[in-house]
């Protein structure tokens, strides 16, 4: 059993459902004036789209299953990604 869970845990992986553009991410951020907002949404626009961003931080909340999906680590890897 441990070597299945194994398996499944290393072979999970994340996607996003529901239709997410550069418009929605602006009107999520239209409050948002933090340093992190505004170096997200920069970012997003120099890669001319948001696929780029959920491919990587689909990639990189990965390696979080084993330990947890939260807020703050989602938070970590758009920073991340932004600073990138």
């Amino acid at each position: 059993m441990k070597e299945l869970v194994g398996y499944l845990l290393d072979n999970m992986y994340l996607d996003f459902q529901g239709d997410i553009s550069v418009e929605k991410v602006r009107a999520f951020l239209r409050e948002d004036d933090s340093k992190e907002a505004r170096q997200l949404l920069s970012k997003i626009i120099e890669e001319k789209g948001v696929d780029d961003l959920l491919l990587t931080l689909a990639d990189c909340l990965r390696e979080h299953i084993r330990t947890g999906v939260s807020e703050q680590v989602v938070r970590e890897q758009l920073s991340t990604y932004a600073e990138s």
